[in-house]
This record gives C-alpha cells, structure tokens and sequence, in this order.
C-alpha cells in the first residue's frame, strides 16, 4: 500500500512537472510572439514614415526649384526679348516671381529646411533604434524559449508539445548590414 501511495505521488509529481513545463512553454511561447509582434509595428512605422518623408521632401524642394527655375527662366528671356514691350512684361512676371521666390524664402528659410529635414532624419534614426531594441527585445524572449525547449527535461516533452526552436532576428544578407540609402532626387536633372 506504502508503495502505491509513493508511486501514486511520484505520477502526481510528474504530472505537476509537466503542466508547469507545458504552461512555461505556452508563457514564452506567447512573450516570443508579442516581441515579433513590436518588431512589426516599429517595421510598419518605418514603412509609413519613409515615403511620406520623401514626399514631403520632395514637395519642398520641387516647390522651391519652380520657384528658382522661373525666376532663372525669366531672367533669360528678359536678356534675349526682342522688343521693350516684351521685355516690360517680363520684367513685370520677374518682379512677381522674385516676390513668390521672398515668400518662400521667408515661409522656408534654409535653416528652417535644414531644421525640418534634421528633424525627420531625427525621427528615422529613432525609428531605426527602436527597431533595434524590439529586435534585442525578440531575441532575447527566443533565446529564453529555445532554452527551455532544448534543456533537459524540457526537451524530452517539448517537442511532444509541439514547441520547436524559434528562429532569431538574422539578416539573410551581409548587404542588408548598410544603412539604407535614401534618395531625394527624382531623377529630373540637377
């Protein structure tokens, strides 16, 4: 009787061991999968900030070179006019693109442009970090989940339970290792 109230304890005991592993499992199981999950929302605030900031900048820039461009293009067909009166009324179409050229001037200062693009340069680099730490972040719940699924006795039910390896936040490829390159040109000629 003594023996089967030992051996009725030890089944017990085992059991208790094996819902408590179980419920571990499923515990960084889940904590893996909320850290991949940072990782995207941080990825998908990346992918939404970039081409907006592009457009931006490039809606500044495209604004202010049609500025820059008229007031050159006028400039050059005031020096060619062929008569006064042609060149009255481009001087009168200088005269009011010189003041847009002010207006944006005084709107869009170079330093304020510079302070604008500094700023969003700012915000991608935050981005960019908290990327980093929700990839540390995911690694680090994968690495404690790997550890518990491939440690002994873990390891001898894991795989029983369905848990495998998780895989790390890797780059596929050495070149992915450079930061990317941005591009504020739209390709219609410097």
């Amino acid at each position: 009787m003594t023996v089967l109230f030992i051996l009725a304890g030890v089944i017990v005991l085992l059991a208790l061991y094996a819902v408590g592993l179980y419920n571990g499992l499923i515990r960084g199981r889940n904590l893996a999968d909320e850290a991949k999950s940072g990782v995207d929302v941080q990825l998908k605030r990346r992918a939404d900030l970039i081409p907006n900031l592009v457009a931006a900048v490039k809606g500044y820039m495209g604004h202010e070179r049609g500025v820059l461009e008229s007031v050159t293009g006028l400039r050059s067909k005031i020096a060619a006019a062929p008569d006064d009166t042609t060149r009255f009324r481009l001087e009168g179409e200088l005269t009011q693109a010189l003041g847009r050229l002010f207006a944006v001037a005084e709107s869009y200062p170079q330093l304020r442009a510079s302070e604008n693009f500094a700023s969003l340069q700012q915000d991608l680099a935050g981005i960019e970090t908290e990327i980093q730490m929700a990839r540390r972040y995911y690694n680090g719940a994968a690495r404690a989940q790997n550890n518990r699924v491939q440690t002994f006795p873990a390891n001898l039910l894991s795989g029983a339970f369905g848990f495998s390896v998780l895989p790390y936040f890797e780059l596929d490829d050495p070149a992915d290792r450079n930061a990317p390159r941005v591009s504020f040109d739209d390709g219609a000629g410097s």
